[in-house]
């Protein structure tokens, strides 16, 4: 027996399959191998004694007298018994122990090879459900292999390999082979029939377990990141709650001159995040959203239930900052708040009798038009009149030939 038994024990070792399972996968694979040679293997026991590392096989039969036997399977004469063992007597139960050698040498290599299939179909399941339960966790790597369209990862804890896809890496992450990296586990797939782990660096909730790390009230519990939203390596917002009064959860999560932020800023390749903190207050919490800009007021749209807007009104010295580069700032401010957030600028209660509302062009400029231009905190002729070409082609997704007519139109109505 001991080819098979050597053979589980070297699959098995370093793969977490438990003795139970062991047990189990021995049992089904000589019972096969019995049925195989016999035709059942009601009247057999598989005995896996796995302190020892050993196998018994034994065959149990009633001992009837000579002539009698109706069924051989179940039945064994005396005069057979007895040459096994000269103390049995009729009525008893024959046990016979069955060597591997009996089975036959094919049957033993086909036996060796369901074996493995079986004990690698085994470590498959263990690995999708090991990892498939981590599901979130931050976990650290070593560069094992780069390919064109992901790196392969060798879990440090467990020395399985993982995959970095390149879509799951920020922008500016550049590794070589043998370099350790952080990231979560963000699912397990299976592939051809192989649990295929992918890990993620530009998931927020590798920031959240970033700030776990590095926060101990958050990972004390008290203080709860409520959510995250990023554009991984450029800009990300947290909303951030305290459960103890006495803590101020943008403080803790920030540190002393920044010393807890700088190590995830750094990790995430200078990705600008602004912490701030949650509240019930919707218009408040827009207001934070939209920080460093400084709102002057905040009109709640809850027409559409499910699409909430928000009108947000500010000097024009602050648009810019509440729109952000690129519109990053609004973009997150809106994700993080579930509105959609349009920008205004602050315009005094008399406004020039020079200056027309954008919407009143609705004529001759397309609505979509409009609409991006207010994006950008222009609700006025003379508000888009006032940037320059190149400015607003880079403020806004409008293409040349559509900015040049825009300007024309505005500019035709102030002509005397």
């Amino acid at each position: 027996m001991v080819n098979l038994v050597d053979t589980f024990s070297e699959f098995k070792a370093g793969k977490n399959i438990d003795r139970p399972t062991m047990v189990r996968v021995l049992e089904d694979v000589f019972r096969t191998l019995i049925r195989k040679k016999f035709g059942s293997d009601e009247n057999f026991d598989v005995i896996v004694n796995t302190t020892k590392g050993d196998l018994e096989l034994w065959r149990v039969r009633e001992i009837v007298p000579d002539g009698e036997v109706t069924d051989d399977r179940s039945q064994i004469s005396i005069s057979e018994a007895v040459a096994i063992d000269e103390d049995y007597e009729i009525g008893e139960e024959c046990y016979e122990q069955l060597h591997l050698e009996d089975f036959g040498r094919r049957a033993i290599m086909a036996a060796r090879q369901t074996l493995i299939s079986r004990i690698m179909e085994l470590e498959k399941d263990e690995i999708y459900r090991r990892y498939n339960e981590r599901v979130g966790d931050l976990i650290v790597g070593e560069v094992h292999q780069i390919l064109k369209r992901e790196l392969l990862i060798l879990d440090d804890a467990t020395g399985n390999e993982l995959v970095l896809p390149r879509s799951e890496m920020i922008k500016g992450d550049f590794f070589r082979k043998g370099d350790m990296v952080r990231g979560v586990i963000k699912k397990v797939e299976m592939r051809n029939n192989n649990p295929v782990v992918i890990m993620s660096r530009t998931d927020s909730l590798f920031l959240e377990k970033l700030m776990e790390q590095e926060v101990p009230e958050i990972e004390d519990g008290l203080i709860t990141v409520r959510k995250i939203v990023r554009i991984p390596g450029d800009r990300a917002k947290v909303a951030v709650e305290s459960y103890d009064d006495r803590i101020d959860p943008v403080g803790a999560c920030v540190g002393m001159k920044g010393s807890r932020i700088h190590g995830i800023v750094r990790e995430l390749h200078n990705e600008n995040i602004d912490i701030v903190n949650y509240t019930n207050n919707t218009s408040l919490f827009i207001q934070r959203a939209l920080t460093p800009a400084k709102v002057s007021s905040i009109e709640l749209l809850m027409d559409d239930a499910e699409h909430p807007r928000a009108n947000v009104y500010l000097e024009p010295d602050q648009v810019s900052l509440a729109i952000g580069k690129g519109g990053t700032n609004i973009k997150l401010a809106s994700k993080l708040t579930g509105f959609e957030i349009d920008v205004y600028r602050n315009t005094p209660d008399e406004i020039e009798i020079d200056d027309v509302d954008l919407d009143e062009f609705k004529d001759e400029i397309d609505e979509w038009v409009i609409d991006q231009l207010k994006a950008i905190g222009c609700d006025t002729a003379r508000s888009v009149l006032n940037l320059s070409k190149p400015e607003l082609l880079r403020r806004t997704d409008l293409e040349e030939e559509t900015v040049d007519e825009l300007l024309s139109i505005l500019a035709a109505e102030f002509e005397d």
